[in-house]
This record gives structure tokens, sequence and C-alpha cells, in this order.
């Protein structure tokens, strides 16, 4: 008979028992070890997460939450151009649009809002979110931002208001002119300071004529007046770098003595022929004659007749060149940069060569022909006078 091999069970007694417990060999015993740590941790983070959610939804409830979900009435909004997101913040909360203007703008910052905003005119309810009316600022109200201006060379204080009235970017075209003509807002610019600080500012026309620097601009829609003035004045300033002022002394001459000569180059003649103009009214100031500018007579009468009478070259006025030594009171309109180049470096030769006259040769392509005694220029006049003549005649002057 086969002998049975198995081991027959163990029988587990309680010292046994005693000894496994001891020396922990119960497999719940070593799991409860691994997981007990697990389980404190995870039920400490469902109290800390229950205990943020309660938070949040305090938070929420009383400075993110839309201020009414139920009211979905749009109402009108509006973010200027220039706004801070600051200010837009603190009206979004006076209009009762946001609960919380400190919370808005923080979170506008840190979503990048704060440097999307865009001024226009919104419709905004009180059931929106406060990233529903970023979102909105961020992507604009759908009509232009800015729009672009452009002030032509040689155009008058009076030549930009009519087209700017016209085009749409001032309202009223008088009021532009008054800031202009007057220049007392402007103080704080020096140049414009050192124009009214001078004895002959109450004779000139406008205290800011050749200040509006020639360019295009961009500017927000909404722009004042006195917005685009000032833009305006800037660039001047940046037009005429410290290299200018140090010209201008070796002349003798101020910013806006040079501004005023380059008005009348600009009037004068061509690019092609700034510098040569030049040359011949820095030869005049040279010998202490009258300038003799026709330009400065048109600026007065508002004329753009080729031909003047003596009645016109007779007008009273500060501005007269033919009557008055020197240049005149002030600028007769706003210069380019090439002419305001050419009245500090006027064509070398020219001035060596004592150029001291200059007529037009045609007055349908602005081509000048030089002199350089009177009696040349007596004979180019007589030459070229019946073309001036014919080209008023067919401009009805």
């Amino acid at each position: 008979m086969a002998r049975n091999n198995k081991r027959p069970p163990r029988d587990y007694d309680h010292e046994t028992l005693r000894r496994e417990r001891a020396y922990g060999f119960f497999w719940y015993d070593w799991l409860w070890r691994v997981l007990r740590p697990a389980l404190v941790l995870l039920t400490s983070l469902c109290l800390v997460g229950g205990l943020l959610m309660a938070g949040w939804a305090v938070l929420n409830r009383r400075f993110v939450a839309p201020v009414d979900p139920a009211d979905a009435t749009p109402r009108a909004f509006v973010v200027k151009s220039g706004s801070s997101l600051t200010r837009v913040s603190s009206d979004l909360e006076a209009a009762g649009l946001v609960r919380s203007k400190t919370v808005f703008k923080y979170l506008a910052d840190f979503v990048g809002v704060g440097q999307k905003l865009q001024p226009g005119e919104y419709s905004i309810s009180r059931a929106m979110t406060m990233r529903e009316i970023m979102d909105l600022f961020a992507a604009g109200d759908g009509r232009p931002t800015t729009k672009r201006i452009t002030v032509i060379p040689g155009w008058t204080v009076e030549d930009i208001a009519e087209r700017f009235a016209a085009d749409g970017v001032i309202p009223d075209r008088d009021a532009f002119l008054r800031l202009c003509r007057t220049g007392e807002t402007y103080r704080d610019y020096y140049y414009v300071a050192d124009v009214l600080a001078s004895p002959k500012a109450n004779q000139r026309r406008y205290i800011l004529e050749g200040y509006l620097s020639p360019n295009t601009y961009e500017i927000y829609a909404d722009a004042t007046a006195d917005d685009i003035i000032k833009k305006l004045l800037s660039q001047t300033e940046a037009a005429f770098p410290a290299t200018y002022f140090e010209r201008a002394e070796e002349l003798g001459l101020t910013m806006d003595q040079v501004l005023t000569l380059a008005s009348l180059i600009e009037k004068e003649g061509k690019t092609a022929d700034f510098a040569r103009v030049s040359a011949v009214f820095h030869n005049r100031l040279t010998q202490n004659m009258a300038l003799g500018s026709d330009v400065t007579i048109k600026y007065v009468l508002g004329t753009k007749k080729m031909v003047l009478n003596n009645q016109d070259l007779a007008v009273t006025s500060a501005y007269n060149t033919y009557a008055n030594k020197g240049l005149p009171v002030g600028p007769i309109c706003n210069p380019s940069g090439d002419a305001v180049l050419a009245a500090l470096y006027p064509d070398e030769q020219f001035v060596a060569q004592k150029y001291l006259y200059f007529c037009s040769a045609d007055p349908n392509t602005g081509a000048l022909v030089f002199s350089r005694t009177q009696k040349e220029h007596d004979a180019a006049v007589a030459q070229y006078r019946p073309l001036w003549e014919a080209f008023d005649q067919g401009r009805g002057l």
C-alpha cells in the first residue's frame, strides 16, 4: 500500500497565532501599513479641496461671478482712447457691470487683456462674465480705432483745418484755428513758449504756423483737435534735432527764424531748387536787402495769382517782405524737412557767386531761373511775365 507523503494541515494553535501576529505575517497587516499614509493624505486633500472649493464659491459669488445672470439687457459702455485698464475697471464697477474693479483689473492683467484693450462703444450686460467682457474689449467693437491723417508740406494752418474738417477728422474748423491762433494751450512746448515770448508775437496770424510738421500720422478715431495738434507739435521737435540747433547758431538764426526761412523756400520752389532759393535769401539777408518774396504777400492776401500789382505789394503787414527788410514776422506755411535742411545749408556755389534774384520760368512745372544782377533779373521777368499772366487768366484769377 502506497505511503501518503502529503503533509497534514498545520494545526494553528494559539501560540502559533500569537507568534504570526507578533511578526506581522498576516497579509492584510502589511497592506494596511502601505495604504494607511495614502488614505490619510487623500482624506486631507479632500478636506482641503472641499474648503478651497467652498471658499472659491464664496469669493466667486462675491467678486467674480456675473452681477446678475438673469439680466441680459444690453447696456452701452464706452472705452475712450487712451483709457487705462484701471480707469476702465473703475467705470465697469460704477456702471454695475462687474462686482469688483480690483478683481477685474488683476484678472485682465493676468490674461494679457490690459495690453489689448481696444477703445470703442460696447454693449455689455450684467449677465456677462468677466472673461466675456475681457474678450469683448480685446476684440474691439468692430469700428476702426485709428485713422491716418496727412499734412502736406507747404500747407498753411488754414489748409490743414480745411482738409481735416472736410475729411471729418475734426468737427469744428474754427475751434482748430483758434487753438493755432493763440498757441496758449501749448506753452509746455519750449519752442511755442519762445514764440509767445517774442515781442512781435501779436503780429502773427497763427502762433503755431510753421510748427505743424508735415507727415503722415496715425491717430485715434476719436482724437480731438487738441490731441492732433499735440501730435504734430511733437513731430516738429523730433524733426529739429540738436545738430540743427548747432547749425542755426553758426548762422546766427533761431529755430523760429529757420522755420520762417524754410517756409518761404517751400513756397517759392520745388525740392530740387530749395538750396538755390535758400542761397538767394541768405545773400539778401547778408547784404541787408529786402527779401522781396511774392509768397509772403500771397500769404497775407490769401491769393494764388502769379502776377501781383503795386497795390498788392504795398499791403501793410509784418509779413510784407517788400516793405520790410529781413525775415517776415513768422512762417507762412508748414515746411518740409527738405526745406528746413535747405534753410540751414544753402547752395554754397550760389552763395559764393552772390545770386540775388530768381523768378518763375514755367508756372506749370515750377521751374525757376536765377540771376545775379538786377539787370539780368529784369530781363527774365520781361521774358516770362506773359506766361504768368496767361496762367492767371487760365485759372480765372
